[in-house]
């Protein structure tokens, strides 16, 4: 079960053009209410500045930065060379996924993510990395039974749900002696709604919730930091993976409230 500090993890947008101008205005507006941040890989299937690179920034502005990698865009040579590129950066912390469908090309597929972890944990013996400390790798998982092998990762990411109950069931139903960061994230339109329930067909958005983001913007947001108290005070997680999307000014200034 969780530990006493709960920590919030935010994740932000990297940017789609080569500039890093709001990159740092998402690190400054949430660095009071975030503990680090997560930095998507090419997400939703579209081409983005290196996640390591970025995490990096986020170091740079005296936050601390997890580099997400996805086994869809390389293979084991670039999977090395990204290693390589994190150590020179001081990067340390992974969290590695399958990654969704891309928009141009196909999957190289010769990583999976179980690989991954394997080869960056491999590192600590390899004399090219002598001097760096060694490599935290995470994993997604979603509310389903966890392979032993995920169980053995550095930390746990659940996947985004709405509901409270679902992610309590969830918890008790797995043993896992690591860090594990439920899922929140920002409903900013209807439309995101539909969206999220095509890509995740096992996520169930409460149907009231969609309504009154419909009536109120702002009402997708007080929902996700009520969300994120109701899992603090269960004590049931380590903290929570928070994705604010557009609106992280918002829930920056409504969780350095409440939190």
């Amino acid at each position: 079960m969780a530990g006493e500090r709960f920590e919030v993890i935010c994740e932000i947008e990297p940017p789609v053009r080569p500039e890093l101008a709001r990159v740092r205005h998402q690190i400054g507006v949430l660095s009071p209410v975030a503990d680090s941040f997560l930095i998507p890989d090419n997400h939703i299937g579209r081409a983005t500045v290196s996640s390591v690179a970025v995490a990096h920034e986020v170091q740079a502005m005296g936050a601390s930065g997890i580099a997400c990698l996805n086994s869809r865009d390389r293979n084991l040579l670039g999977f090395r060379r990204d290693l390589l590129t994190a150590a020179a950066y001081g990067v340390d912390r992974f969290l590695f996924v399958y990654g969704d469908k891309p928009t141009a090309g196909g999957r190289t597929s010769e990583l999976t993510v179980r690989a991954m972890i394997e080869e960056a944990r491999g590192a600590a013996e390899d004399p090219v990395f002598a001097g760096c400390g060694p490599f935290r790798a995470g994993v997604a998982t979603g509310l389903r039974p966890v392979p032993p092998w995920k169980a053995q990762a550095d930390f746990v990411f659940v996947q985004v749900s709405y509901s409270l109950e679902a992610l309590l069931r969830w918890r008790e139903s797995v043993r896992l002696d690591v860090p594990v960061y439920a899922g929140v994230m920002v409903l900013a339109s209807a439309g995101m709604a539909r969206n999220l329930a095509a890509k995740i067909p096992d996520i169930a958005i409460p149907d009231d919730l969609v309504a009154a983001v419909e009536r109120d913007r702002d009402a997708g947001v007080d929902a996700a930091c009520e969300h994120v108290l109701a899992i603090r005070d269960s004590g049931a997680f380590d903290g929570v993976h928070l994705v604010p999307v557009s609106r992280y000014r918002q829930v920056a200034a409504r969780l350095e409230r409440d939190l």
